[in-house]
């Protein structure tokens, strides 16, 4: 996975936290991360999609900044997630009829194959965000994964193919450029968490993975290395959250406190014997919670969750076909006991996926966890990006030379992207084709033109 660009920033706008991490591509291609900032979304963010752009920039700034800090380098371009219930996929077959059949396959055949993807009829509203082979037939012959180099009249293609409303991805980019950085490439949020916690032994086995995050809930399922369902459901930690606090009369922080710190998705008779307490409001008493009552009120918002999975892997007709079972990433997948209770209610095998396997050396411990998996995945697909199209380099930060010591070295602050020129070539200066969202990224700077804003945020 080479690429002249070693410096990628991987921006996940979640629905509890917004996490920018910055990451550089080792010789043995694993990611070392430099720098790694994060900030609490604090209402800009809601069901994985931008609410109110004013709030998101503001915490955009504030994980950004951190990032910089740490890793001591300019940000100024972002490979950014995009989740929410509007995320669809499809699949679709293209046909390409060649006039000599003595001359080999080329990549340019397929990637004009490719192309043509991004021209299907869709509803208004709707934008193709990622076109993905997954095996091509060359005349008679089935289950071609590389035609090229090969040789033949027609060459077909199954292609997954993930949507999403124009209206969200807008929203992303007005609270991006806002913060000063530019969206170097939108990315379906679960196709990136796969790429940071699933290994190709896995993906060609058949897996599902599920990554539950603080508002939502995304599926990709994999067989025989190529992705084949793609889902998001609007459902996650930050329910049980408001569960826990609805149920008990506690503050919104006390119930998260509860939940990560005592919860559990398996109510057993020892908890009958164990209580929490919670300090009550100024001037009121502290309140003793079972922890019997809490992991009830965990487990029936987490088998409602589990039943909207399995459906969305009935859906996909490959539940019978995936040997890898389920991985659960995300950071409600730290919930102790879960594995246990998806295998239950699934009947799959299950376990935890961390993006610690895809990482070499870094600055940052912290990005193990399994809740930075969308970050890492988005740095991962960032170089992937990168490898293909040219995109403006992330460079380390310069200190004036003449400081003395003893003072803290100051950051070259940059000119605002939006009085700079536009490049030829697309709002990004390079040539988009059928892959990374092009189109949506084309039509974005169309609006951007036409002088539309938003004034009127929520």
């Amino acid at each position: 996975m080479a690429s002249k660009n070693d410096i990628i920033v991987g921006l996940d706008i979640g629905t509890t936290k917004i996490c920018a991490i910055v990451g550089q591509l080792a010789e043995n291609g694993k990611i070392n991360v430099l720098g790694m900032g994060k900030a609490a979304s604090a209402g800009g963010v809601s069901r994985g999609m931008v609410a109110n752009i004013r709030k998101a920039e503001i915490a955009i700034r504030e994980a950004v900044e951190e990032a910089q800090r740490q890793s001591q380098v300019a940000i100024k371009n972002v490979f950014v997630g995009i989740a929410g219930h509007h995320i669809r996929s499809m699949q679709h077959r293209g046909t390409l009829s060649r006039r000599n059949s003595f001359e080999e396959i080329k990549q340019e055949e397929l990637d004009k194959l490719e192309q043509e993807m991004q021209y299907l009829a869709l509803e208004p509203g709707v934008e193709i965000l990622h076109v993905l082979p997954q095996d091509y037939r060359i005349d008679d012959e089935d289950g071609v994964k590389d035609p090229v180099g090969r040789m033949g009249v027609r060459v077909e293609c199954n292609y997954h193919i993930i949507t999403g409303q124009t209206a969200a991805a807008r929203h992303i980019f007005e609270a991006v450029k806002r913060a000063g950085l530019e969206v170097a490439d939108l990315i379906v949020e679960p196709y990136a968490s796969a790429s940071a916690v699933l290994s190709q032994a896995e993906m060609d086995a058949g897996v599902a993975l599920i990554d539950i995050g603080g508002g939502t809930t995304d599926i990709c399922v994999f067989e025989d290395g190529s992705i084949r369902h793609t889902a998001i459901i609007s459902i996650g930690g930050d329910r049980i959250t408001k569960d826990l606090k609805e149920a008990f009369g506690i503050l919104p922080e006390q119930a998260e406190i509860v939940k990560v710190n005592y919860g559990s998705c398996y109510p057993t008779e020892s908890m009958k014997n164990e209580v929490v307490v919670v300090p009550g409001l100024p001037g009121r008493k502290s309140k003793e919670i079972s922890r019997f009552a809490i992991a009830q009120v965990i487990q029936a918002r987490m088998e409602d969750i589990i039943e909207r999975i399995n459906f969305e892997i009935e859906v996909s007709t490959m539940k019978n076909r995936l040997a890898g079972g389920i991985v659960l990433t995300g950071g409600g997948s730290s919930l102790a006991n879960i594995t246990q209770l998806v295998s239950y209610h699934t009947g799959m095998e299950v376990h935890i996926g961390t993006p610690g396997q895809r990482l070499g050396k870094g600055m940052v411990d912290e990005v193990r966890n399994p809740m930075f998996a969308t970050g890492i995945g988005l740095v991962l697909r960032g170089f992937e990006s990168t490898a293909r199209f040219d995109v403006p380099e992330n460079t380390p930060l310069v200190r004036e030379a003449a400081k003395p010591k003893t003072e803290t070295p100051e950051v070259v602050v940059e000119a605002p992207h939006e009085t700079e020129p536009q490049k030829p070539g697309g709002i990004f200066g390079r040539k988009w084709t059928g892959n990374f969202g092009g189109k949506l990224m084309n039509d974005f700077k169309t609006w951007m033109k036409d002088g539309e804003d938003f004034t009127n945020e929520s």
